[in-house]
This record gives C-alpha cells, sequence and structure tokens, in this order.
C-alpha cells in the first residue's frame, strides 16, 4: 500500500503542474446543472413578470440550495436539503439583520467572517458534499452589504423560504421516476473501480492506488445504502452486487472484470438491478442491520477537530475583507468570499484552490465584459443571461473548479445588476482587485494558522483501525461468529482504513507540524487490507464459487 509522502519538513511543495488540468466530467453533472435552473427559473421569471427584480438575490438563495445532495438516496436527500436550507435562511437572517442595524463596513465584515467559519465547520463536520460552506457564505455575505431595514427582513427571509422550498421539490422530484437512482449510481461506480482493481490482478505500480481508489468507492456505496433505515428488495439486491465488488479487491486474480462492469452498465441505465441471490446472503448482510443500529457521533465530537479550520477561515476571511477596506475597493464581501472558498482540507490543497479561483475569475471578468453588452438590452435578457451562465458553471465545474468559476464570475456580476445597472469598468476592476486580495490575504492566513491537530487525527486513525482490525480478527477466529457479526466487523473496518486514507492524505499537505508516522500508516494500511481480505474469503467463498461457475 502506498505511504504517506515524506514529512521531515515543515514546509510542503506547492505544486503547480496539473492544477489547472481539465478532468473528466461527473457520471450525473446535468443534474445539478439543470436543477439549479429549473429551481431559479420560475421565481426570478414571476419577480420579472411582477416588476420586482431587486428581489431577485433573496430568491436566488433559496434557489441555490438546489445544488446540493445530488448523490444522496432520496430520503437521505429530503432530510439534508431541509439542513441546507435551514441553514441558508439562518445566515441570510443574520445578515439581514446586521445590515439593517449597522452600516459599519468593519464591523459587517467582522459577521461576515464569523459566518463564514461557523458556515465551514457545519459543512464539514456534517459531510454535506459540494458545494460546501462556499454559496452559504457567498448568500450571507452579499446580503450583508444590501441596504436593508429591519421591517423588510421578514418579508426578504418569505421570500427565500419559498425558494428554498421551490429547490427541494425540484430536487426531489426525480424519486418519482427512479427511486434508486443514487444508489444505483454508487454501486455502479464501485463494481466500477472493482474491476479496475481486479484488471491489476494485484500488481503492478499502479495496483496501490487503483485498490485504495476501489475500496474508497465500495465505502461509498455502502454509506449510500446505510443513509437511510428502509432496506427494500432493490436495496438489499444492490448491498449484493457491492459484496461483491469487496470480493474483487479481496481476490482480484479470481474476479471477473468485464462481468463486474456488465452489472455497472446495468445499473446505470434503465435495467432491472442484476440478481445475484445467493442462499446465504441475507445470513452475510445481517451486519448491515447491525450498522444501522449504530448511533451517530454527536456534532459536538464532529466540530472539536475542526476547529483550526475554522478559526483559519475566520482570519483569513476577515483580513481580506479588512485589506479590501483600506484599499478602498467598494465591495469587500467579493475579497471574504474569495478567501472561504480556497479553504479545503490543507494548504497544499488551499493553495491549488487559490490557483484555480484566480484564473477562473480573471477569465470570468473578460467573460462579463462580453455579456454585459447583451444583458443590458433589457430585464430579460438579463434573467436569461444568467440562467445560462448558471448552467455552464454546474456543467463544467466538476472537470475543474477554475471552469465553472469562468461563468460563476460573470454571473456574481450580473446578480449586482438586477436592483439597477451597475458601471461595468467599476465592476470589473472592484472583482479582479478583490479576487487578488481574497486569494492572497487568504492563502497567508491559511500559512499563519496552524492546523497541529493533523498529526493528532492521524494518531487517532491509526488506533481506530487497530481496533476494528482486532475485532475482525477476533471475529474469524470464532469457530461459529453470531450471525452478521464478520459482516459488521468488516464494514467497521473497511471505514476505518479509508478513513486513515483520508487523513493522512490532509495531514501529508498540511504545514507546522511535526513528521508524520509514514511507516505505521503503511502497515496499518497493509494489515487493515489483510483482514478485510480474509473476512471477504472466509464471508464470501460461494460468491467466488459462483463467479467462476
Amino acid at each position: 500500500m502506498r505511504s504517506v509522502s515524506p514529512t521531515s519538513s515543515p514546509l510542503r511543495r506547492l505544486p503547480l503542474a496539473g492544477v489547472l488540468r481539465v478532468g473528466r466530467p461527473s457520471d450525473i453533472w446535468f443534474k445539478p446543472a439543470s436543477s439549479v435552473v429549473v429551481s431559479v427559473a420560475p421565481p426570478n421569471l414571476t419577480l420579472l413578470a411582477l416588476g420586482r427584480l431587486d428581489l431577485a438575490m433573496y430568491t436566488m438563495a433559496g434557489s441555490l440550495c438546489a445544488l446540493y445532495a445530488h448523490n444522496r438516496p432520496y430520503a437521505a436527500r429530503a432530510q439534508v436539503l431541509a439542513r441546507v436550507v435551514l441553514g441558508m435562511l439562518g445566515g441570510l437572517a443574520v445578515a439581514l439583520v446586521a445590515a439593517s442595524l449597522t452600516t459599519d463596513a468593519v464591523a459587517l465584515v467582522t459577521v461576515g467572517a464569523l459566518l463564514a467559519a461557523v458556515q465551514k465547520a457545519l459543512c464539514d463536520a456534517t459531510r454535506v458534499g459540494p458545494p460546501g460552506h462556499v454559496v452559504l457564505t457567498f448568500i450571507s455575505s452579499a446580503s450583508l452589504f444590501a441596504p436593508q431595514t429591519l421591517g423588510q427582513v421578514p418579508g426578504h427571509l418569505a421570500a427565500a423560504a419559498v425558494a428554498g422550498t421551490w429547490a427541494w421539490v425540484v430536487c426531489m422530484a426525480p424519486g418519482l421516476v427512479r427511486p434508486h437512482g443514487p444508489e444505483r449510481r454508487a454501486t455502479a461506480h464501485a463494481l466500477g473501480a472493482a474491476a479496475a482493481y481486479a484488471e491489476t490482478r494485484g500488481t503492478g505500480d499502479e495496483h496501490a492506488g487503483t485498490r485504495a481508489a476501489g475500496a474508497a468507492a465500495v465505502h461509498a456505496a455502502w454509506q449510500a445504502l446505510l443513509s437511510t433505515g428502509a432496506r427494500s428488495a432493490p436495496r438489499r439486491a444492490l448491498e449484493r452486487l457491492v459484496v461483491r465488488a469487496e470480493v474483487a479487491l479481496a481476490a482480484p486474480a479470481d474476479a471477473e472484470p468485464e462481468r463486474l462492469r456488465a452489472w455497472a452498465r446495468d445499473l446505470r441505465g434503465t435495467r432491472p438491478i442484476p440478481s445475484v441471490d445467493d442462499p446465504d446472503a441475507d445470513d452475510e448482510l445481517l451486519g448491515v442491520e447491525a450498522e444501522l443500529d449504530v448511533p451517530v457521533r454527536p456534532l459536538s465530537a464532529r466540530l472539536g477537530p475542526l476547529a483550526p479550520l475554522a478559526l483559519r477561515t475566520a482570519v483569513g476571511c476577515a483580513l481580506a475583507g479588512y485589506v479590501s477596506l483600506a484599499l478602498g475597493i467598494g465591495r469587500p464581501y467579493w475579497a471574504l468570499v474569495t478567501a472561504a472558498s480556497l479553504y479545503q482540507a490543507n494548504v497544499t490543497l488551499t493553495w491549488s484552490r487559490g490557483v484555480q479561483r484566480v484564473v477562473g475569475n480573471l477569465i470570468g471578468v473578460l467573460v462579463f465584459a462580453a455579456v454585459v453588452p447583451l444583458a443590458h438590452l433589457g430585464q430579460s435578457a438579463l434573467v436569461l443571461c444568467c440562467l445560462a451562465l448558471t448552467f455552464g458553471a454546474e456543467a463544467l465545474i466538476g472537470r475543474n473548479y477554475w471552469l465553472g468559476s469562468v461563468c460563476v464570475t460573470p454571473m456574481a456580476l450580473l446578480i449586482t445588476e438586477f436592483a439597477h445597472h451597475q458601471r461595468s469598468g467599476e465592476l470589473m476592476a472592484d472583482r479582479v482587485l478583490d479576487t487578488l486580495v481574497g486569494a492572497l490575504v487568504g492563502f497567508l492566513a491559511a500559512v499563519a494558522v496552524t492546523n497541529r491537530r493533523a498529526g493528532d487525527r492521524v494518531e487517532e486513525a491509526l488506533d481506530s483501525v487497530e481496533r476494528a482490525r482486532e475485532r475482525a480478527a477476533g471475529v474469524l477466529a470464532a469457530q461459529t461468529p453470531a450471525p452478521g457479526a464478520l459482516e459488521s466487523a468488516r464494514r467497521g473496518l473497511a471505514a476505518a482504513v479509508v478513513e486513515l486514507r483520508a487523513v493522512a492524505d490532509a495531514a501529508a499537505g498540511e504545514w507546522w507540524q511535526r513528521a508524520l508516522p509514514e511507516d505505521r500508516v503503511m502497515m496499518a494500511e497493509q494489515a487493515g487490507h489483510r483482514t478485510l481480505a480474509a473476512t471477504v474469503r472466509r464471508q464470501g467463498r460461494h460468491f467466488l464459487e459462483d463467479a467462476q461457475a
């Protein structure tokens, strides 16, 4: 198994090669892209017909919630989207009340920075997924600088709530046609990743990375299948396919990659779920039910390790806004949002995101210069341009963040024109300056505010893997383990190994910390995967026999 990169130096190499490389789009890129357009269009067109396009800023706040949770099963998606809408309304309420109580720019920037830190911590702790805290911070920060009175706040919140409710309906609607679509896609991805590893036969230079990618895909599939308590017949069939993917990871030389890929193709289409029934399968999957009964860690426990990242976000956003104000730039919230968008799991990833953000925003300003004459033809043209850019942003951002920013930047600039026309040259100059200020100050804050807990989290993850491995080994040693005990132990160990890899990768890109225990990480991963292979071989011999038949 690959080890963590050498970390004896407190400084890490900041990459440039590959930062702007364009990748393949997500399998479901069109879902968030089309959903956000359908969510944005009716509220904006209604306001256009009523002659109140100045309120579009608030309906956009609700509509943009449609960007979230497209990879979640619908039962889980309903809960996540509801929380996102409530979180958006909470941040918007704080921003609007603050804007109505004071016009002091320093105070407003401070409020925006604190909101950004809270939003970052909550989104990371709950693993809400992309686009994470950035959209929520964009909404709350822009609202801080919108002229407001206390009497207007309830109406503006109501407009956002109505649009957020509509976004929830739009994102849930596909479940009426394809109720198990997200689970099918997650299972198909796991099968495809297992097939890629099976083709290596467990050897070669790339097999370790392919094995880690397969383990992560299988773990993600189990997370999708275990995200709600309802275990219908289609979901049980998908669970059996994920077990097949795990069998391929445990014994790649005995797997059939083409068969795995054929199942994956069937799942991505509209065909029935492939049947891999086995008389012992229900006994083997009893551990799934045991895992469903495991209580979720309390939010406070998940927030604790994120304190350094929250502090980094608060400091970076505040300083970016203050510097923007000191330079006399008219819209300091753009610098604040730029800084907020940078913060990833470590300094190295933050640097990469900063490069992507700057490149995308600068090109996006040029796109705005080309689009703004068309948008100024009338309010209808302005709305249509925003819709097109919204679709483009979500269609491209999965290929690389900078590509999405090329569309996000002109869209954000056009949104400022909903209330009244702005001076285009001034807008573009402010945006360029705020982007540069936010990126530079934000990155410097990431370097200055250390995350010493990254090393502690690696130690904790190592301990978790060792405990999970010992538990699985104990169950393996039992002559007749309890029904579901082996499956439950295997799932726990798989989750611990995947978490160790994620934590180690994050810590490897962090600065100003002690050297990481690279050898221990490598050995823990190897031992964990050997134990996982043993559990699968004992639990799934009949699967292999069926695959070879």
